[in-house]
């Protein structure tokens, strides 16, 4: 018996989130199924991230045990032949028997991207949410850096989380226009732990201030008062991606 690590690439669009659900097609569904059918076992992957239904990811993880005598390297490339084109393995290989995705020490970074113009651009409709007001990308970085470090999130997260604490780090946190193309607003997060809907309760609240409907310095109080109805609205899911997940050797 080995244990494999697999790094996911996928669109969310089409998907309704990572984690398996009864009548419904998640991305760990099938990764299950396909997996089953190439290895001819039953085989159930065990992921890093539970991403929402409609968010995508370039770098989630997920392990699985298995009796396979494939190389762990080349099921990668078989599992691809297989799965839709909207799900790739960018990586696989074989880890220590202990490693668990979700209790090893990692960061996770996420990206939202804004699409800031007066119309929509059809074009990136799906992995972008669209805002016409003029967005100030220096408030929204100045109440972005309130958030970095250790705080209790309680007010970014949505109901219905089961977790013992709502404690959580964010290591960094950057808003910025896309070099490329300045209609496009990057807010970039990096930490060690996020709660339900944390990120799109954080993207939201940042549109907020950078539409002036908010003061930068109001984050501050949002987080002291521990209370979901102080932040903003949850940003839509279509504009969020799972970059990566780093662990720490």
């Amino acid at each position: 018996m080995k244990r494999i690590k697999l790094t996911v690439a996928y669109d969310g669009t089409s998907y309704c989130g990572w984690q398996v659900q009864d009548n419904a097609i998640t991305i760990e569904g099938v990764l299950n199924k396909e997996l089953s059918d190439l290895l001819g076992e039953n085989i159930e992957v065990i992921g890093a991230s539970r991403t929402d239904s409609g968010v995508h990811a370039l770098g989630n993880v997920c392990i699985f045990d298995t009796e396979t005598r494939i190389p762990a390297e080349k099921i990668s490339y078989a599992l691809n032949t297989r799965l839709p084109d909207d799900i790739r393995v960018i990586d696989s290989c074989e880890v220590e028997p202990d490693f668990h995705p979700r209790h090893v020490d990692s960061v996770k970074t996420y990206e939202y991207k804004i699409w800031n113009d007066r119309f929509p651009n059809p074009t990136v409709r799906l992995y972008t949410c669209f805002c016409y007001y003029d967005l100030d990308v220096d408030a929204m970085q100045k109440a972005g850096d309130f958030l970095v470090g250790e705080h209790d999130f309680k007010s970014f997260c949505s109901s219905g989380s089961q977790v013992t604490t709502t404690v959580r780090t964010i290591t960094g946190l950057t808003v910025a226009r896309d070099e490329n193309e300045p209609r496009i607003i990057k807010i970039r997060v990096s930490g060690t732990g996020f709660l339900y809907n944390m990120v799109r309760i954080i993207a939201g609240t940042l549109m907020e201030v950078g539409c002036g409907q908010r003061e930068a310095e109001d984050v501050k109080r949002i987080l002291e008062a521990c209370d979901r109805t102080a932040a903003g609205k949850r940003a839509p899911a279509s504009g969020l991606t799972l970059v990566e997940i780093q662990y720490k050797q």
